[in-house]
């Protein structure tokens, strides 16, 4: 019983060490200054738009491969060219409201070469019945 005892202890121990090795390894990481903006209430077919600040805390120069929205109402602008550690740079969403109601979640998947290769954004809005 002793030797099982030590035997699990050892292996947590192995596992603990493993993750905290993965995660303080190099490479690219994207640090978001905002994951979402709410912008509340807003009018069917106005038109929002969020400009998103990321940071490549890594130690690598981050790509961006791709940005991805849920639907064709919502279209991201992203830098094309690497951002080197420790630099800044701006991811543009814009979401058009018209033929939407009602609570919406627009989300955005950037696609890159950081440690965590998915990252997500959001536009959050209610959108209202637009009055004559």
């Amino acid at each position: 019983m002793k030797k099982l005892g030590i035997i699990f202890s050892l292996l947590a121990f192995a596992l603990v060490f493993q993750a905290n090795a993965q995660t303080s390894g190099s490479g690219a990481v994207i640090t978001f200054k905002e994951n979402s903006v709410d912008f509340g209430d807003i009018v069917q077919g106005d038109k929002v738009e969020h400009t998103f600040v990321l940071t490549n805390s890594g130690t690598e120069p981050l790509v961006i491969s791709n940005v991805a929205a849920t639907c064709g109402c919502t279209v991201p602008v992203w830098p094309k060219t690497p951002i080197a550690p420790g630099q800044t740079a701006e991811i543009k969403v814009s979401f058009n409201s018209a033929g939407k109601m009602g609570k919406q979640n627009s989300v955005v998947r950037i696609y890159s070469n950081a440690s965590e290769p998915i990252e997500k954004v959001s536009l959050i809005s209610n959108v209202l019945p637009k009055t004559n």
